[in-house]
């Protein structure tokens, strides 16, 4: 399935989550740079101003991931999407907007916390949507145009941010505007034009094209009593290998220092690694979500996960920036692997309106190990290998997580996707998340 072939309430999805990652990801640059700024004061708690700073950033990310299967969980028994999406993009606007109005470490947390509220309230009726109005033969292809959308705007934020920090102060209307401010502005339009996109594109599928309905319990299920010889529920065993591939991903940011020095590089150099992992994940997300449709779901997230051993090891390892290069973008071509088929095989269990409650623990693992990742390695670097480099330790552990969810996986979840004797493609009927 091809742009032109989607639903057009999928596309409209896919543009407001790209302004809205935009806009989110504007802040991975931002935010650290304007808490030291010296513009952010007051008391921090007792703590010192390096820690609360690193609990600040990590906020959003337990926030996030601890709300989401709660509002999956609403949102599958109102049978109302849209407006938790919208709702969620108004607070990120608000949030975004009230940085530039507040100058404490206090103010700074709670506008933190509000914004992995938003996101929580708007990621998992978002993927809810996109898997209700995605049609079996297609669920893939539609989690990969959207997720490639969403990564877009993710690359693009971090990239644009450092110049609009850097070219501030802006004379606008005879005001003088900061950089920082001037960032928190893009944020702000960005939020709010995704929720103006949901408002006027977006509509909440007709209980026609919901299928079965969903059923009471729509609580999320860790143990399978269901199936013969398994012991863990599939959904919930792709959200463990979720939270095992997001904390490898996220382990490379808090090294930045270690890294750059290690590798004799500056600071473009590490941008351009982390810009690797995204440009992968732009380039394959589409093309293996289809592949998913058509070839089955589990084989591309195995291989993944498997690839995500040894590019996520090979980072620890490598002695020049084009290696880091190189092992960040095949890290990020084993990401597309997962991350679709991933969660279009959780939307093929998810039955009716259970969408939310299902994928948003997928949604949540992710969140989740993107905030263990970067305190997982702060921890971790200070531990020395007799091999490799100084900051070695935590891509060991990471590629040990990855290994391990490829075994859960392989021998935890079901296929999906299964080709009769005609050679054509059908749907098995898989247990039920809840």
């Amino acid at each position: 399935m091809g742009i032109r072939d989607i639903d057009r309430r999928i596309l409209a999805l896919a543009f407001a989550r790209m302004a809205d990652a935009m806009g989110n990801s504007f802040l991975i640059i931002v935010l650290p740079l304007y808490i030291a700024s010296g513009v952010v004061s007051g008391g921090t708690f007792g703590l010192a101003p390096a820690l609360i700073t690193g609990i600040i950033l990590s906020m959003f990310g337990f926030f996030n991931s601890a709300i989401q299967p709660f509002a999956g969980n609403l949102s599958d028994r109102s049978g109302r999407r849209k407006i938790f999406v919208i709702a969620g993009l108004l607070l990120l606007t608000v949030a975004n907007f009230t940085y530039t109005v507040v100058g404490s470490y206090a103010a700074v947390l709670l506008i933190r916390v509000a914004q992995g509220v938003g996101v929580a309230l708007t990621v998992p009726a978002t993927v809810a949507l996109v898997n209700e109005l995605s049609a079996d033969a297609d669920r893939g292809s539609a989690m990969g145009i959207f997720n490639t959308f969403r990564m877009v705007g993710f690359g693009l934020g971090p990239v644009v941010a450092g110049g609009v920090v850097a070219g501030g102060p802006y004379e606008f209307l005879g005001a003088s505007i900061t950089g920082f401010e001037s960032a928190f502005y893009v944020a702000t339009v960005s939020s709010l034009v995704g929720a103006v996109l949901v408002h006027v594109l977006v509509s909440d599928p007709e209980p026609e094209e919901l299928g079965e309905e969903a059923g009471e319990d729509l609580s999320i299920a860790i143990l399978d009593r269901e199936r013969e010889g398994k012991l863990l529920d599939p959904v919930f065993t792709l959200g463990v290998a979720s939270v095992f591939m997001a904390v490898g991903i996220a382990l490379l940011e808090p090294l930045a220092t270690h890294i750059n020095a290690t590798l004799g590089q500056n600071a473009t150099w590490f941008g351009i690694e982390f810009a690797a992992f995204v440009l992968a994940q732009v380039l394959f997300q589409a093309p293996i979500g289809a592949w998913s449709d058509e070839y089955g779901r589990k084989p591309f997230i195995l291989a993944g996960l498997l690839l995500l051993v040894p590019t996520t090891l090979a980072q620890g390892f490598v002695t020049t920036p084009a290696g880091m290069v190189v092992a960040r973008f095949l890290q990020g071509v084993a990401g597309a692997a997962v991350f679709a088929p991933a969660m279009a095989l959780a939307g093929d269990i998810a039955k009716g309106r259970s969408s939310g409650t299902t994928l948003s623990v997928l949604t949540m693992a992710f969140g989740l190990g993107v905030a263990i990742g970067p305190l997982s390695a702060g921890y971790l670097a200070g531990f020395s290998l007799p091999f490799g480099t100084s900051y070695a330790a935590p891509f060991v552990f990471g590629a040990v997580l990855a290994l391990l969810g490829f075994l859960l996986v392989y021998s935890q979840v079901d296929e999906t996707v299964h080709r009769g004797r005609s050679g054509e493609r059908s749907e098995a009927e898989p247990a039920a998340a809840d």
